[in-house]
């Protein structure tokens, strides 16, 4: 058993992450692996989970945020879900 850095939950089923950096963390669910290691969404901090949006080395959590936030963030596209004109 191994203790989460986030929660200190002593917990059998507990699993190891190993950054590219080399740091290496452990965590007793995804729930905490994503609070400690999730980037936040420059323009309204929430975790970003999925892909987000990279605009200049910033980090967003959509094109709607990128778009608020950078004046590079007018060149993102996000169409998912739009229909082609």
């Amino acid at each position: 058993m191994a203790v989460c850095v986030v929660c200190q939950n002593d917990y059998w089923l507990s699993f190891e992450i190993k950054t590219i950096t080399g740091d290496t963390y452990v965590f007793d669910s995804f729930e905490c692996a994503m609070e400690k290691l999730a980037p936040r969404c420059e323009q309204c901090t929430v975790r970003i989970v999925g892909h987000g949006v990279e605009v200049a080395g910033r980090f967003f959590c959509g094109a709607h945020c990128a778009r608020a936030n950078s004046v590079l963030g007018a060149e993102v596209r996000d169409t998912v879900g739009s229909h082609p004109s």
